[in-house]
């Protein structure tokens, strides 16, 4: 996997190092000199990965991580620290203050890249959540973004750890903050993980008798954890197995012995991830939503019907299966409005809609064509069984009078509807569609509330 770094140190020779390394691997390196340079062009040039120094004169790394973590345009971007302090509290500073990892210096080139191509690849997930969202340059989040300093208390954190006296330690310091669940079998890690909900899974790969990285690709490879991320516990110095893990897709790790405040700091970071993820996760779903879906009535409106009759109406052709559909609309609706108010009118309507659902069949799409119009469309449907569920559906609405708002009477409502079906005298969408609409406007003529076939006289 390609991408473009920064690379951030006030020394030139290491620059060039790190430099030289990247490139070898074909990665597309950018540099800058100092603090204010690097988010100068974090701003500018949007790098996929920035490797930061801590120690730099006119800005350290710590405050060019938290001004990157503030801004929405770089809030996004994983950041390395690379630094020859090698003291916990360092660590625990940098996470703090963003930074997704630590690299120390001299650089080991196993633990260089198999940490960049871990990171890459969270960004790639991510670069694809917002361009799905339509987020390019980050301002578009607004109140939406998941500011760095907001809390994230509270969150379900799954442990499998079998050595007793380590797992007391981890959960006794996270359960302060998170609410932590611990397994020692395979079984139950897998288990719980289905059905937790966990905002973060931490798996010790130190296990007696289980192999922890399988748990983490078995975790990876099942829908309901795909996204969830892993936090592994790993000897100091096992760099090779560390590599194996985030190649796997562990987000994330722990050496041991394990120091308290590392551990909550990393697993404060995942969590604050995993609710940036939710909500852009969230915010494509209410996007799609409101793309297919009538704000209204929650059925699916005019865009998408039309998408939806051209795909059916096509594959009817190629299969010579029927399809009919029905256009139907409320009775004097605007006697409605006029009397009661268009908020009354509102609620008829998305009661209207509910009693759609409930009397078409689970093969009909109902959707709102606009006001008071609605459409059925009906797969794999003749003209006669089109017909007795458009009466079906009258009934339903006229058996029963519609709620009007506090204060207001209950109201009889009742519905008028047309119905065609495809034919060689109606080879399009359009056609169908407008042979069902005209078998409305004479069943409108004919006194409403009634079901009339197009191609019959009222």
């Amino acid at each position: 996997m390609t991408g473009r770094i920064l690379v951030v140190d006030d020394q030139p020779l290491n620059v060039k190092l790190l430099e030289a390394k990247l490139t070898s691997e074909y990665y597309d390196v950018l540099t800058a000199r100092g603090g204010a340079e690097a988010i100068r062009m974090a701003v500018e040039e949007r790098p996929d990965l920035i490797l930061l120094d801590v120690m730099m004169p006119d800005m350290d790394g710590y405050e060019v991580c938290r001004h990157l973590r503030e801004q929405p345009e770089t809030m996004h971007i994983p950041i390395v620290m690379v630094t020859a302090l090698s003291d916990t509290a360092d660590r625990v500073v940098g996470l703090e203050a963003g930074a997704d990892d630590f690299l120390t210096k001299p650089v080991d080139d196993l633990a260089l890249f198999s940490r960049v191509r871990s990171l890459l690849r969270f960004k790639v997930t991510f670069d694809e959540l917002r361009l799905r969202l339509g987020v390019n340059d980050g301002a578009a989040l607004g109140e939406r973004a998941l500011r760095w300093g907001e809390p994230v208390e509270g969150a379900r954190v799954l442990l499998l750890e079998d050595f007793d006296s380590r797992a007391r330690y981890m959960a006794e310091a996270l359960q302060d903050h998170h609410h932590v669940d611990v397994v020692t079998t395979e079984s139950d890690a897998l288990r719980k993980a289905e059905t937790g909900d966990y905002a973060v899974i931490i798996i010790s790969l130190s296990l007696e008798d289980i192999d922890g990285l399988r748990v983490a690709s078995q975790l990876r490879s099942r829908p309901a954890t795909r996204m969830v991320p892993i936090l592994v516990l790993i000897e100091d110095g096992d760099l090779e197995r560390l590599a194996k893990a985030l190649d796997l897709g562990v987000t994330d790790y722990v050496m041991a012995p394990v120091d308290r405040n590392e551990l909550i700091a990393r697993v404060r970071m995942q969590v604050r991830r995993k609710h940036y993820q939710d909500r852009l996760r969230s915010d494509i779903e209410t996007s799609v939503s409101m793309a297919t879906l009538d704000e209204l009535t929650r059925l699916h409106n005019r865009r998408y019907l039309t998408t939806y009759l051209a795909r059916e109406f096509e594959r009817a052709q190629s299969t010579g299966k029927a399809l009919s559909l029905m256009v139907l609309d409320v009775d004097h609706f605007k006697a409605v409005n006029d009397t009661y108010g268009h908020a009354s009118g509102d609620l008829v309507l998305v009661e209207l809609g509910r009693r759609m659902l409930q009397a078409t069949r689970s093969t009909d799409l109902a959707a709102r064509y606009g006001g008071e119009e609605f459409v059925v469309v009906m797969p794999e449907t003749d003209i006669t069984v089109a017909c007795a569920v458009a009466e079906r559906l009258r009934q339903a609405i006229g058996d029963s009078p519609f709620p009007a708002g506090e204060g207001n009477p209950q109201l009889p409502i009742t519905i008028s509807i047309g119905v065609a079906a495809m034919s060689p005298e109606v080879s399009t969408p359009d056609a169908l569609f407008r042979a069902a609409d005209d078998a409305l406007y004479k069943a409108k003529g004919a006194g409403r509330n009634r079901v009339l076939a197009a191609g019959v006289e009222a």
